[in-house]
């Protein structure tokens, strides 16, 4: 196994790993309960769709952890399932066995670009300043997401769109002594103090009557039958049906980009150039998950954002992947057990983190506007926007925009402006989510 994953070449151990993977699976179990339940809004069933969403992001991470061999967790993606139910079903009117068509379509182009190292190519013509500002756009990303997840920030109202939440009701106050233990034991450098500090809230929930025990611990999962291997690619010769799969093309597309960068950069797995090697190998682990995901019935799969987590404890090799997919597989019989953990116990997790991935701006050249702009639209709309592929996207567009109006446009690689087409028409065509 040390052999295998080469775990003292990345400073790291199995025991070490082993934490990482189950700190990863604990801040992401949320989407076996939140996934389902989106998707159900498109007429999909929450029971067969959870069995799906588990199936689908156990398949996934374990071929990052034995092909890629990254400490990257695979899931369906938060964004993609909404713009499915909400947009593509609900607004547009097709069915979602149509919709989970276009998720296919888009899987087989990701495999085909994969193997074509196409994706690597483009993936290499994104500039230093932008892939920096990947990981801070998300690290700000994540940490909003804690501080909703906890009720330490609320929505607001028009013209103060979020505030400050109600610190006495008692699930922000456990937040806020969580987080607090959190990050007493981090500067004592106690190794798993995140999960400590997920576990002690979660406990003290449970015991203080503010969240309740399952009612079950053990459950068998739920048949897949209905709903697996019911795509329809018939809507393809649909006009229509053209900006339904472009958009998710795109997002899955710029989101795997963006979060595998910023984790990688955050992991110190990236060169000296800012690139990650072997980039084809996660991203064919990210394709071939999206291509399984909507067989099972479910939709657009990726690497996630909470994967964070598990390299903030000292995650650095496939095994840490191994080891949440393993926990995915546990979560088909005690499912009621992992999913019972409160959304301000994890939320902790999500704000420490957050905090850790903001140090690449400080690689930022802020003498060179034509580079500080892009990365600052690509920070702030990740962040403001609730959505990585709008602010990547964003980037995207805008860096070769800077170059060519400070007329620095040789500096431009001919993958940058295929980048900011694909974005520019993400902008053009998207429906509106």
């Amino acid at each position: 196994m040390k052999k295998i994953f080469a775990f003292e070449q990345h400073g790291t151990s199995c025991r070490r790993e082993v934490l990482a993977g189950a700190t990863t699976f604990l801040t992401m179990a949320y989407i076996i309960i939140v996934n389902p339940a989106i998707l159900e809004v498109a007429g999909i069933p929450r029971g067969p769709s959870t069995t799906a969403t588990i199936v689908a992001a156990a398949f996934g991470t374990t071929i990052m952890g034995l092909y890629a061999k990254r400490p990257f967790a695979i899931a369906p993606y938060m964004g993609e399932n909404a713009f499915i139910s909400f947009t593509v079903v609900k607004a547009l009117g097709f069915s979602w066995q149509e919709a989970l068509g276009a998720v296919f379509i888009a899987g087989v182009l990701f495999i085909a670009l994969t193997a074509l190292k196409v994706r690597r190519w483009l993936a290499e013509a994104i500039p230093l300043s932008l892939k920096c500002s990947f990981a801070v756009g998300i690290g700000l990303f994540i940490t909003f997401i804690g501080l909703n997840e906890t009720g330490i920030v609320v929505p607001g109202v028009p013209g103060a769109p979020v505030k400050l939440g109600n610190l006495s009701q008692q699930p922000v106050m456990l937040a806020i002594c969580g987080l607090l233990l959190t990050i007493a034991l981090m500067l004592r450098k106690v190794r798993g103090a995140i999960v400590i500090g997920i576990l002690a809230t979660a406990l003290l929930s449970f015991l203080s009557g503010v969240t309740p025990l399952p009612a079950a611990l053990v459950s068998m999962p739920p048949s897949l039958s209905p709903i697996a291997l019911q795509i329809d690619l018939s809507g393809i010769l649909d006009p229509k049906f053209f900006p339904v799969v472009l958009t998710i093309f795109i997002m899955a597309f710029v989101d795997t980009i963006g979060t595998l960068i910023g984790l990688s950069a955050r992991a110190d797995l990236l060169d000296r150039n800012g690139n990650l090697p072997e980039i084809e190998k996660p991203m064919l682990a990210d394709a071939l998950a999206t291509t399984l995901a909507p067989l099972m019935g479910t939709t657009t799969t990726g690497a996630y954002i909470e994967s964070a987590a598990g390299i903030e404890e000292g995650g650095r090799t496939g095994f840490t992947a191994l080891v949440t997919a393993f926990l995915f597989l546990l979560a088909l019989f005690f499912a009621p057990l992992f999913t019972a953990v409160p959304p301000h116990a994890y939320g902790i997790a999500l704000i420490v983190i957050g905090s850790f991935m903001i140090s690449p701006v400080t690689r930022l050249d802020f003498t060179d506007t034509s580079e500080v702009i892009p990365a600052f639209l690509t920070i702030v709309l990740i962040s403001f926007t609730y959505n990585i592929g709008v602010g990547i996207t964003a980037g995207l567009l805008s860096w070769p925009f800077c170059k060519a109006v400070s007329g620095r446009v040789r500096e431009v690689p001919a993958g940058a402006w295929i980048l900011a087409l694909l974005s520019l028409s993400f902008f053009l065509f998207c429906p509106k989510m």
